[in-house]
């Protein structure tokens, strides 16, 4: 079957709406995903005065900051011989490229072009950019940008923290991450080996904001939120004795098919003089190294070269959770064939997501609305339960020191 949307010319076959890995401009997915907002970058990584290239479902894009603080993104490359817009200097709030002078404002317009005369009549594309929560946002969909979404649990009083991290494998890989996996591929340092805390009971079904895990363990019921397309929501364990319970909201957002790049931001409930202990902490902890891999370490694992079992139990200055997931996912291969698989029973969450996006890339095609996810109204206890709380209290003792 061929269709052509209601709302574009562009042509879609049957297995477009199965196709959820690739997301270049002018795939069906792509298309779907430029429906939303994404994060991008995270704000204080840059400054004022600078100018990032930055790549995006398989799309460049020039990110820069003007002199007031102001984010703009522009198309990649100048209107006048192609060079890459990035490589010139940010002049006020306006980027001027470094090859023959030629200057654009943030909606793209070029303002002056050196020895020419027809600047008003030249311009490259712009997008709406938003800063929030730590983030910097695009829409980088056609027509108009709907407004970006607010969480309100992240705006109290309390530090934000953010963080990017690649992966080198699809993004719908990471989505697919399912509830079944924290047993075995996070292991509880504090069990013997070949011994998993599983939980008694594992379901999920569809929610307002798209997917709700539900575990049941022996002493106690969790639940995880994953939200359509491409985020999570949920409450973190304290990291230390006295801290407060925190909120998490995570992104998935491709690279190209075969990267992507996951934010996140932290909200922790601290004020004064603990967010000051906080903040320094982690400046430290970057310092070191933070959550990136060493270099070479992925690759190792996956060539047989080293052991994940014997690295995790070494003494690792990374974070755990990250390499563990890294050899998993990546070790899927950075783009999986899927028609290899053999689902069972526990993969509930995986064939339930496909669904949904099925559902809503089918709607988009045909011009019809699409669901409006909202964030639940409550969370509980999520990442896994004991480990989770197990992992804060190491990271704790690493990073804080104790009391």
């Amino acid at each position: 079957m061929v269709m052509t949307t209601a709302n574009t010319s562009q042509r879609y076959s049957e297995a477009d709406f199965t196709d959820f890995e690739h997301t270049g401009p002018r795939t069906l997915a792509g298309r779907y995903m430029r429906a939303y907002w994404h994060p991008i970058y995270v704000g204080e990584d840059l400054e004022p005065g600078w100018a990032k290239p930055v790549r995006i479902m398989s799309e460049d894009f020039t990110l820069y900051r003007g002199q007031s603080g102001t984010p703009h993104l522009l198309a990649f490359r100048c209107a006048h011989r192609g060079t890459q817009l990035s490589t010139g200097w940010v002049d006020g709030d306006c980027i001027r490229c470094r090859y023959h002078g030629w200057k654009y404002d943030g909606t793209g317009q070029c303002v002056e072009a050196p020895l020419e005369a027809f600047t008003p009549h030249v311009g490259i594309k712009s997008y709406p950019v938003e800063e929030y929560l730590g983030l910097i946002f695009a829409f980088l969909g056609d027509g108009e940008a709907p407004p970006l979404p607010r969480y309100p649990r992240f705006e109290g009083d309390g530090l934000i923290v953010c963080e990017a991290a690649p992966r080198a494998c699809n993004f719908f890989s990471e989505l697919e991450n399912d509830p079944g996996h924290g047993p075995f591929t996070h292991h509880r340092p504090s069990l013997p080996d070949n011994v998993f805390d599983l939980p008694t009971e594992l379901r999920v079904e569809e929610s307002p904001f798209g997917i709700t895990w539900f575990y049941k363990y022996r002493d106690g019921d969790l639940r995880r939120e994953r939200g359509m397309p491409n985020l999570r929501h949920e409450m973190m364990a304290p990291r230390d004795p006295d801290g407060g319970w925190h909120f998490v909201m995570r992104w998935k957002v491709p690279i190209d098919d075969f990267e992507h790049i996951g934010f996140k931001t932290d909200f922790l409930p601290v004020t004064g003089d603990e967010a000051e202990r906080h903040r320094a902490a982690r400046a430290q902890w970057l310092a070191n190294g933070g959550k990136i891999v060493a270099p070479g370490l992925v690759d190792s694992i996956l060539a047989g070269d080293l052991r994940l079992h014997d690295v995790e139990r070494g003494p690792l200055e990374v974070e755990r959770t990250h390499l563990q997931d890294d050899v998993t996912q990546i070790g899927q291969g950075a783009l999986r064939d899927r028609t290899q698989e053999h689902l069972g029973r526990s993969d509930g969450h995986v064939i339930l997501l496909r669904n949904l996006w099925e559902r809503e890339m089918r709607a988009f095609a045909e011009g019809r609305p699409l669901t409006p996810w909202r964030l639940p109204d409550e969370l509980g206890l999520t990442t896994g339960g004991r480990q989770a709380q197990e992992g804060s209290q190491m990271y704790y003792e690493k990073n804080l020191g104790k009391r």
